[in-house]
C-alpha cells in the first residue's frame, strides 16, 4: 500500500508528484499514455511559462517528468477504472488494483475538436485551442476564431488587441454568448463577424495557411487566408471515472477549493479538472503542487 496515488501525469499530476516525494511520501503515479505532459505534448511552442521562454512542449513534459524521476517518483502505465473511497482508497485500473491513504486526480480536459481534415496535423502549427497561451504568437498577424460561446467571444476580443485582424465564425446567425459580450465585438474595428459558416478544412503544408469555408445555407464555399486558428467549441473535463465519488459542477467539473481539497476526505484535484477561471501549465503546476502539501497534511494527521 502507498501512502499517495496520483491519477494522470499531466503538469499537475507532475508537480504533485515533485512535492509529495519532497514530502517524503512513498507513491506511484498512474498514467495511461506513455509518455507524460498531457495536453502539453501536442504544443509546438509553449512562451508563457515562466523563465521557459519558447520552449516546446514535448521537451516540456519530458523535463517535468525527468524532475519528478530523480526524486524516486515510480510510474505505473495503465488505465484508471475506478476510484473507491474508503479508510484505503482502491484505484482499479485495466493493469490491476493499487491502494493508497490518499489520492490525487489530476485527469486534465480535453478540448472538442472540429474533426475536420488538417486539425490534427496543423495542431501547435496554427492550430491552437487556447489564446491566451498562443495568442502572442500571432501579433500583427490575422487569425480566426470558431465558436458562439463566451470563450469565442472572449477569445476574439483579447486577439483583436494582438493581431490586424480577426475572424469570428459562427454556424448559426444568433451566438449562445452573453449579449455584452458580442456587443463589444461589434465595436471593435479589426474583427469580422462570419456568421452562418462552418470550416470544412484546415489547409498548410508546414503551417496554417488558409481555411476552407462553406456558407451552410448557400452551400457555397470560400478560401480565408489566415496564420492562426483558435478552436473555442467546447471543453470536457476527465471526469467520468469520478462523477459519482466528489462533488462536481454541472459542467463536469470538480469542486474544490485553491487547496485540491474536495468534499470528500482523502480525494485531492489538481489541474484542469478542477473548477477554476485559468487553465493553463502554471497554474495546474501550482495546482498540483497544492494538492500535494494537503494530501500530505492529511497523511500525517491520519498518524
Amino acid at each position: 500500500m502507498y501512502d499517495l496515488i496520483i491519477v494522470g501525469s499531466g503538469p499537475a499530476g507532475l508537480s504533485a508528484a515533485v512535492y509529495g516525494k519532497r514530502a517524503g511520501l512513498d507513491l506511484i503515479v498512474i498514467e495511461k499514455n506513455p509518455m507524460s505532459g498531457g495536453q502539453v505534448l501536442n504544443t509546438y511552442e509553449v512562451d508563457n511559462y515562466l523563465g521557459m521562454p519558447g520552449m516546446n512542449g514535448f521537451d516540456m513534459g519530458m523535463q517535468f517528468r525527468e524532475h519528478a524521476e530523480k526524486l524516486g517518483a515510480r510510474f505505473v502505465e495503465g488505465e484508471v477504472l475506478a476510484v473507491e473511497d474508503g479508510e484505503v482508497k482502491l484505484v482499479r485500473t485495466d493493469q490491476g488494483e493499487y491502494r493508497a491513504r490518499a489520492v490525487i486526480l489530476t485527469t486534465g480536459a480535453e478540448h472538442a475538436l472540429l474533426g475536420v481534415p488538417g486539425e490534427r496535423e496543423l495542431t501547435g502549427r496554427g492550430v491552437s485551442y487556447c489564446a491566451t497561451c498562443d495568442g502572442a504568437f500571432y501579433r500583427g498577424k490575422t487569425a480566426a476564431v470558431v465558436g458562439g460561446g463566451d470563450v469565442a467571444l472572449e477569445d476574439a476580443a483579447y486577439l483583436a488587441r494582438l493581431c490586424e485582424k480577426v475572424y469570428l465564425i459562427h454556424r448559426r446567425k444568433e451566438f449562445r454568448g452573453a449579449r455584452i459580450l458580442q456587443e463589444r465585438l461589434k465595436d471593435l474595428p479589426n474583427v469580422e463577424i462570419l456568421c452562418n459558416r462552418v470550416v470544412r478544412e484546415i489547409c498548410g503544408k508546414e503551417k496554417l495557411e488558409s481555411l476552407l469555408l462553406e456558407d451552410v445555407e448557400s452551400g457555397q464555399r470560400e478560401n480565408l487566408e489566415a496564420d492562426g486558428l483558435f478552436v473555442a467549441v467546447g471543453i470536457r473535463p476527465n471526469t467520468e471515472l469520478c462523477r459519482e465519488l466528489v462533488a462536481c459542477d454541472e459542467q463536469g467539473y470538480v469542486l474544490a477549493r485553491e487547496d485540491g481539497v474536495t468534499n470528500v476526505p482523502g480525494i485531492f484535484v489538481a489541474g484542469d479538472v478542477r473548477k477554476k477561471g485559468l487553465r493553463q501549465i502554471i497554474t495546474a503546476v501550482a495546482d498540483g503542487a497544492n494538492a500535494a502539501v494537503s494530501a500530505g497534511e492529511y497523511i500525517n494527521r491520519l498518524g
